[in-house]
């Protein structure tokens, strides 16, 4: 094609599309371009639960088949009692029978609990149906049936002798539960930002009229505030020591806001196998492979195995260790370590490949 007659195609082109953009505009629609969604499919893409319950699908399932559906989908990460491991918060525990009589977590509002598990700060059973429905199991999210929902919220329930052991929870006893919920009247909504009568009136919310300009928090504030990727030196010990509140995976490191980090210590020399060693606890690889058995991840004499003798070992799991992967030994997924410099990352790799040698 002439490059004359490519111009004037284009330019034919231009017309045409002004044109039936104008059209379109003039007629106040757009001809051929989408459709209205239909009932069928605005139905399966609202999937949310709210607090009263309002997008809650029909079903039931009872606390012994969601202890069968927890060990086959959910224990690897979360443990067999929601107890979680070195990775994962845990989800129960820190509750008592007095919590769910008042309905305020004694522990919270003390400040004595070591740890905060899920079941301390959810306050409505609704946001434990509506999270496992639409984000796990992690690797597989939106798989599960309503059935295995109610099924796996009831298991979860009954950890936290919430229900009894013989429960089956459904669409029409859940409500009843919400009444019974440790942490149920530890959430505040007195910001406006939920619909309906205020909890002293029995409802949720507090009239539906959002506080967007935030006055209910805005007090003793700073005048000026610069924006950064840190928290604010004021609000660093707003919730205790940074460091110890983050997990040790991932390229995300928690700042010491004790105030009372001292100079580190000159350290002792280090021999080639103790500093990797040192770097795989330092950057949390430790809390899913053990140097001889699998944790959630497979043991490090396992990857070594699999890759003895192959030339472009050392390349490719460098690579791996980068960029995170998922398949390869398991369902359970690998995040990026973006945080290790290359040659970490390049010692690491060594290191696993001449069998993960503690000295």
């Amino acid at each position: 094609m002439s490059r004359f007659s490519k111009t004037t195609l284009a330019t034919l082109l231009a017309v045409g599309l002004a044109g039936a953009a104008a059209g379109a505009f003039a007629e106040g629609k757009y001809n051929g371009v989408g459709r209205p969604a239909t009932r069928a499919e605005i139905h399966a893409w609202d999937i949310d639960v709210r607090p009263d319950f309002k997008g809650l699908r029909p079903g039931s399932g009872s606390v012994a088949q969601g202890e069968e559906a927890w060990e086959a989908k959910c224990a690897s990460c979360h443990g067999s009692f929601g107890e979680s491991n070195e990775v994962h918060t845990p989800l129960i525990g820190g509750t008592t029978k007095d919590d769910i009589k008042t309905g305020r977590v004694a522990s919270l509002a003390k400040g004595d609990a070591p740890q905060r598990t899920a079941i301390m700060k959810v306050a409505t059973v609704s946001t434990l149906f509506d999270y496992i429905n639409r984000a796990m199991p992690l690797t597989a999210p939106k798989s599960l049936t309503n059935d295995e929902v109610y099924g796996l919220v009831a298991y979860l329930l009954n950890q936290a002798e919430i229900v009894p052991a013989d429960f089956t929870l459904s669409d029409r006893n859940i409500a009843e539960v919400q009444a019974r919920m440790p942490n149920r009247n530890g959430m505040t909504t007195d910001h406006g930002m939920w619909p309906g009568a205020a909890a002293a009136r029995g409802g949720i919310g507090n009239g539906g009229k959002p506080d967007v300009k935030n006055t209910a928090c805005m007090n003793n504030c700073k005048t000026e505030v610069k924006i950064a990727s840190l928290l604010p030196v004021y609000a660093e010990t707003a919730h205790g020591n940074i460091a110890e509140q983050n997990r040790p995976v991932g390229p995300v490191r928690g700042k010491d806001t004790s105030g009372k980090a001292a100079a580190p210590a000159a350290a002792a020399p280090m021999g080639d196998n103790a500093a990797a060693a040192k770097l795989a606890a330092d950057n949390g690889c430790m809390a899913c492979h053990g140097t001889a058995s699998k944790i959630v991840g497979p043991g490090y004499n396992e990857v070594a195995a699999r890759y003895k003798g192959q030339a472009d070992a050392e390349g490719k799991l460098v690579a791996k260790l980068k960029a995170g992967g998922q398949g390869v030994w398991g369902a359970i997924p690998m995040p990026p370590q973006t945080q290790l410099k290359d040659e970490d990352a390049r010692r690491l790799v060594k290191w696993i490949l001449s069998g993960a040698k503690a000295q």
